[in-house]
């Protein structure tokens, strides 16, 4: 199982905005803005698409479009969840968790 190394990821988005002087913007509004947008955009690629059409996209020409707007959405999540001081690793965990409880197994047939 692939795992994200959110430390690694965090120290370079950390690196990227302050080499670019961005942290003065990189506040929660705006990062949320930021990340409506991109969520709107990878929308935008599957409006008006049958779901036959939205299961197959990732064997079309708008494969690397779609990779590109995942990576958007969860650089701007990461982001912001840097600036809220947000453990990303243990509120996934303590999320899973509570979904589980919340949603168990269904019981074998």
């Amino acid at each position: 199982m692939k795992l994200i190394d959110t430390a690694a990821l965090e120290a370079r988005l950390a690196d990227f905005a302050r080499e670019r002087d961005w942290d003065r913007f990189h506040n929660p509004r705006n990062l949320i803005l930021a990340l409506t947008g991109e969520v709107g955009e990878l929308a935008e690629i599957f409006q008006w698409l049958t779901d036959a059409q939205a299961e197959a996209i990732m064997q079309g020409d708008k494969a690397e479009h779609v990779r590109q707007e995942v990576a958007d959405v969860l650089l701007y999540l990461m982001r912001l969840a840097m600036v809220l001081k947000i453990d990303v690793d243990a509120a996934v965990r303590d999320k899973i968790a509570l979904n589980a409880k919340k949603y168990p197994p269904l019981p074998e047939a």
